[in-house]
């Protein structure tokens, strides 16, 4: 028997007697990491007067575990001695096969407290036992001919122009070599990958002026591969650009509204870690000094916001076959080092913040800034020094692609300009006209009725 210093943590509790509370907790340890509850201590650790072991009473323990849990578990039993005092030590490893139930109840451990698993928190915890994922399981609607094969040859091709592995040219011989078909079975990756059809799996973006009013929006769907591409374009075309002129030479440096890389992070992460059975959208929002990130689907596996923080977390995988082709296609650099490339990139950013959380049944991610970026060197050296073209003659991408209609279509009317925008809508052609209008860089000739048009009355980019 020996005296030992103990205190209620993520995998040690305290229980002033055996009942079925000990017998919960040990199935949340089963279901976490494993841990230990002490019978014989109140709340504080201390030891309860009058608290008695039986001969038997470690045997009993242990079958009443086993009996009501489902699949049984068998602890570890014994006696530790505190202050003086007899106090029954149970102690459960991490159940290989999860998750365990109590009495129907699943529940795991979180901090110094119990937490009831919800039916998509069971499910994951049991394919992550089984060391599967849902991506890896047959669609059972879908067969090899409902895939793009097009889509698969770029990624192919991709894929063996990076270095990282090297596929057959024959689609279905490379998607049987990265398990995306199983024989005759199409995986649910495969399907998001490339599938020829809609499976509305939306990312909903908009760029908004305040929490209430959009000027701006989009749903965007498809194989996953140009939901990323066509998501970081509709982002780039609503940032502000900088432009810094140092003196040294004449060319304009550019300076985005965010760094590039932390935004493709952002959006792999989306994308990449959502939760696929949940029907809600990944939701983007762009406000005028943040942008934030929603994906459906809490932190996976044992992963916290606090190990986040602290980068102290192994990854673990919600959809594996996904994330391993966009790091086959070197989209992604390593497993679980997203958040760690985010918060270097930012360094740049001297007024720039990295946050993030879970929320409802997902997960936020928010880029935000008190003021933005104009000079390259801003960490180093302070922004008088040099020319600085101020924020007021930067444009972000969808004006500066609808200037540059309107400047090489000389003439042209406002409903003619969606065919060289690739299809923007008319009324967000129409929004940005009028910022271009407010910012005197187009004005009208004629009227409405009498077909007038849009020239150009200033091009900063001349």
């Amino acid at each position: 028997m020996n005296t030992t210093p103990i205190r209620e943590d993520s995998y040690t509790e305290f229980k002033s007697n055996f009942s079925d509370a000990a017998i919960e907790t040990l199935t949340a340890f089963a279901n976490t990491k494993g841990g230990k509850v002490f019978i014989g201590l109140d709340d504080a650790g201390k030891p309860i007067q009058g608290f008695v072991l039986g001969p038997e009473t470690l045997q009993k323990w242990v079958n009443e575990v086993k009996n009501k849990t489902q699949p049984s578990i068998i602890p570890d039993v014994g006696v530790i001695q505190v202050d003086g005092n007899i106090v029954g030590e149970i102690t459960i490893k991490e159940f290989p096969v999860k998750p365990v139930a109590f009495r129907g109840r699943y529940l795991k451990r979180i901090k110094n407290s119990n937490h009831q698993l919800s039916p998509t928190e069971i499910s994951d915890l049991h394919l992550q036992s089984l060391q599967l994922s849902w991506d890896s399981y047959p669609n059972q609607d879908a067969q090899f001919n409902d895939l793009n094969k097009e889509k698969i040859a770029l990624f192919i091709n991709k894929v063996n122009n990076g270095g990282r592995f090297l596929l057959p040219e024959d689609a279905y011989e490379a998607m049987l070599l990265l398990k995306l078909i199983k024989r005759d079975a199409v995986t649910n990756a495969a399907m998001i990958l490339f599938s020829k059809g809609n499976l509305f799996y939306n990312v909903h973006i908009g760029r908004f002026k305040s929490p209430s009013l959009i000027i701006d929006e989009r749903m965007i769907n498809g194989n996953l591969f140009d939901v990323v591409e066509e998501t970081s374009r509709f982002i780039n075309s609503h940032l502000k650009v900088a432009f810094e002129i140092t003196g040294k030479t004449t060319q304009r440096t550019e300076i985005s509204e965010y760094p590039a890389t932390a935004l493709r992070e952002l959006i792999l992460n989306c994308l990449i870690h959502r939760d696929y059975t949940s029907p809600s959208d990944v939701q983007i929002k762009i406000f005028d000094q943040k942008i934030s990130f929603f994906n459906p689907g809490k932190l996976y596996g044992n992963i916290s916001v606090g190990d986040l923080k602290e980068n102290n977390y192994t990854s673990e995988l919600r959809n594996k076959l996904i994330a391993e082709a966009f790091y086959l296609t070197k989209d992604i650099e390593k497993y679980g080092t997203g958040f760690l490339r985010i918060r270097d990139a930012i360094k740049d950013y001297p007024t720039m913040t990295f946050s993030y959380q879970e929320q409802g049944n997902g997960f936020v991610t928010e880029l935000a800034y008190i003021k933005q970026k104009i000079n390259l060197n801003a960490h180093i050296m302070p922004a008088t020094e040099g020319l600085i073209e101020g924020l007021n003659e930067g444009l972000n991408e969808g004006l500066k692609s609808l200037l540059s209609a309107i400047s090489k279509k000389p003439g042209i009317q406002a409903k003619d300009l969606p065919a060289l925008l690739d299809n923007r809508p008319l009324k967000t052609i129409e929004r940005q006209i009028k910022e271009l209008v407010a910012q005197k860089l187009i004005e009208r000739r004629g009227s409405r009725k009498t077909g007038g048009y849009w020239t150009i009355v200033k091009n900063p980019y001349k």
